[in-house]
């Protein structure tokens, strides 16, 4: 199904709404104007399995953008709306992007990226505004409202985050099928279906940057099916409660520091609302420390879902409020094949010990654009069919996998291996901590040790005693050696909306003048 489906079906109802405004798409309108953009794309010469990429914020064109490349046979590659000019033209160039669609909020960040990216033929820019664009809906209303001769199925792809280097595309084939054709439901809808219970009712709240693959996966999915999805123009704590109740919202997807700024919200504003519909609450995309999860089960009750997989969607871990409540810190049971646990030489690791997580499948499913040995890199080295995003973990006796943190951040002091995770987990909960990395730093005799880098809480100060206070708190809940040496202060960390902590860009600043392992 794709919302050309519901244009027929259900006219009138809204395929997207933005939380903050209430401007709404419906999906007579999102089909239309997917079709309209579909046929410029065609006529500007774009083929099945060329390349488009969208940089713009939260709003209703991103799914007019998505679906018009969708319906078109076309890859799109989604921009984190936060990178600067040349970083985004790296990515452009890099998936051999004909076709640019952004807007004039924008306009301070693409105003150099045609001169950088020679290779664009087509640049819009939704409300004009920048200079060497043409303005979207002008340029979209030359076009007729009619369904190309054909639609093959196009694909989303993605670029990795760039914490070790420069980011790489995630391609998949393109399946050999036309846009209606059942057979060609995502892996995502799927899942929704099947795991999350989604239908046609639904309404689905996205708090989330839609450049990243869960909220853009997860409301076109939700609208192939449909179903309504409103999209918070950017994450609010209270906002996105009230919004709960405001749009009678059944299901929603988080990040862990999501959970942490609700929950640290004052009792009034988590209080007095009617969330009776919301049916399922599902998080992602980090470690969720435990007891945090635990306070967010009180605040909803046992509607909360979790997963672990990756843009590679080379494995799926699934986690139901029973399976965590009997197992406290897991992320679930492995739905889409076989997990193994392996060391540094690729053996594998008996039950209850840490490693490198690995997912077995039948074939390796994806590879990363123009980077053979990155993909490599991703697969061990005996059995090529397994694959592994980085991330370091074990397996119960029953099989729930439980993560310790990724490979690249692990701290080894003098010779024992320390995973920040843990430790974050610890001091986040602290309620004068708002924010929190740790990472090793260089040390003459351990070769590295534990440094905490802490965002306090607003009107909080940054003082020596507040150092002291946290560092003691520490050692109250973890072993001696895990407790950080050192703690320092930071207005702000490198967080992203989508959850991700640039942890790379802190560790730099330490490291600089230093060998370094990998970063």
């Amino acid at each position: 199904m794709y919302p050309g489906t519901f244009a027929e079906t259900t006219p009138d109802k809204p395929a997207a709404i933005m939380a903050g405004s209430g401007d709404t798409l419906t999906f007579k309108q999102l089909d239309d104007r997917s079709n309209q953009l579909a046929q410029l794309l065609w006529a500007a010469g774009l083929r099945r399995g060329d390349h488009v990429a969208i940089f713009m914020e939260n709003r209703l064109e991103y799914f007019v953008c998505y679906w018009a490349a969708v319906r078109s046979g076309l890859y799109i590659t989604a921009i984190n709306r936060y990178l600067q000019a040349d970083e985004s033209s790296y990515i452009i160039n890099d998936s051999g992007s004909q076709a640019l669609f952004t807007s004039a909020a924008m306009a301070e960040l693409v105003r150099d990226i045609p001169g950088l990216s020679p290779g664009l033929s087509v640049l819009l820019s939704v409300g004009g505004g920048v200079d060497g664009f043409d303005d979207f809906d002008a340029a979209v209303d030359a076009h007729p409202a009619e369904k190309l001769a054909t639609q093959p199925r196009g694909e989303a792809m993605l670029y990795s985050s760039g914490t070790t280097g420069q980011p790489k595309g995630i391609k998949r084939p393109l399946a050999d099928i036309e846009i209606d054709d059942p057979s060609g439901m995502s892996g995502v809808t799927l899942l929704l279906t099947g795991l999350f219970g989604a239908t046609a009712d639904a309404t689905y709240l996205s708090p989330a940057p839609l450049y990243h693959s869960a909220p853009l996966g997860f409301t076109t999915s939700f609208q192939s099916m449909g179903a309504t999805v409103v999209v918070m123009e950017r994450f609010d704590a209270a906002d996105a409660l009230r919004y709960l109740e405001q749009y009678e919202i059944t299901h929603s997807q988080w990040v862990p520091t999501m959970f942490s700024r609700m929950l640290k919200l004052q009792d009034d504003e988590r209080s007095g609302y009617d969330w009776s519909k919301h049916q399922m609450a599902i998080h992602a995309a980090a470690p969720c420390p435990v007891e945090v999860k635990k306070q967010m089960f009180d605040l909803w009750g046992p509607i909360i879902y979790e997963y672990y997989a990756g843009t590679e969607v080379n494995g799926f871990v699934f986690c139901t409020p029973e399976d965590w409540l009997s197992h406290p810190g897991t992320v679930g049971k492995s739905i889409l094949g076989p997990i193994h646990i392996c060391d540094e030489l690729g053996d594998v690791l008996p039950t209850g010990e840490s490693g490198t997580i690995y997912f077995e499948r039948e074939e390796m499913p994806f590879e990363y654009h123009n980077d053979p040995e990155k993909t490599r890199g991703a697969q061990h080295p005996d059995h090529p069919t397994w694959s592994t995003l980085g991330d370091v973990g074990y397996l119960d006796d029953e099989g729930y996998l439980f993560l310790t943190d990724r490979k690249a951040f692990m701290i080894i002091a003098g010779g024992v291996n320390i995973y920040p995770q843990e430790i974050e987990d610890c001091l986040i909960m602290h309620p004068k901590v708002a924010d929190v990395a740790v990472f090793g730093v260089p040390n003459p005799d351990l070769g590295e040790e534990v440094k905490a880098v802490v965002q306090p809480e607003a009107g909080i100060e940054q003082t020596p005693e507040l150092a002291q206070e946290l560092l003691a708190y520490a050692a109250e809940h973890i072993a001696r050696y895990k407790v950080p040496r050192t703690l320092d202060f930071r207005d702000e960390l490198p967080r992203l909306p989508t959850g991700k902590l640039y942890k790379r860009l802190l560790r730099d600043e330490y490291w600089a003048g230093h060998d370094t392992k990998l970063l």
